[in-house]
Formats: structure tokens, sequence, C-alpha cells
């Protein structure tokens, strides 16, 4: 089979898997969803992967590590938030953060 043929068994594959996978929680009974355990287990999941996905937008160009004004812009929106500034003055001076730096030549 040819590399192409190969994307599309592997993208089947992939659409099969997340079937059966919600097909299965269906079959999981209510009682044990609502156990305590499971439900921190669940929020603390959902912190993870935002927390992954973020990192990886925020620190990454291609395949390697990148330090660029998105990292000040994250830096800045950091202390604002801890500061409890409200979100849209978080938001706009982040992106005014970004944007300056790169004006200047800074990625």
């Amino acid at each position: 089979m040819s590399a192409y043929m190969w994307l599309w068994v592997a993208i089947a594959a992939a659409g099969l898997v997340s079937w059966l996978t919600k097909a299965t929680g269906h079959l999981v009974p209510e009682r044990w969803l609502e156990h305590p355990r499971v439900l921190r287990i669940a929020s603390y999941l959902t912190v993870a992967l935002l927390f992954a996905l973020f990192a990886v937008q925020a620190f990454t160009t291609g395949r390697s590590l990148a330090f660029d004004a998105r990292v000040a812009a994250v830096a800045v929106a950091a202390v604002l938030l801890w500061r409890r500034a409200p979100f849209i003055v978080v938001v706009i001076a982040a992106a005014g953060v970004a944007a300056a730096l790169r004006a200047l030549g800074w990625g």
C-alpha cells in the first residue's frame, strides 16, 4: 500500500477508536461517574489537557521550542491575572505586548 493509502487507514482507525470510546462511555454505570474521586480526577484532567494545549501553542513553533513575543504576552497576562485585573484588560494588554514586540522585530 502507498503512504497515501496508509494515511486514510490511520484516519479511519482513529475515527473508529473515537466512536468506540464514546460508545463505551454510554455503557459505564452512572453511579460510577458520580463518585467524588471520579469527579475530582475529571476536573484535574480537564485542566491538564487545557494547559497542555496552551503550552504547545504558546511555547512551540513547528517541532522546536520558541521563546518569542508570545512568552512575554503570557507573562504579562499571568501577572495581570494574579493582580485580579478584569479579563478583557488581561487580553488587551497581552495582545498589545505581543503586537509591540513583534513590531520591534522580536518574533
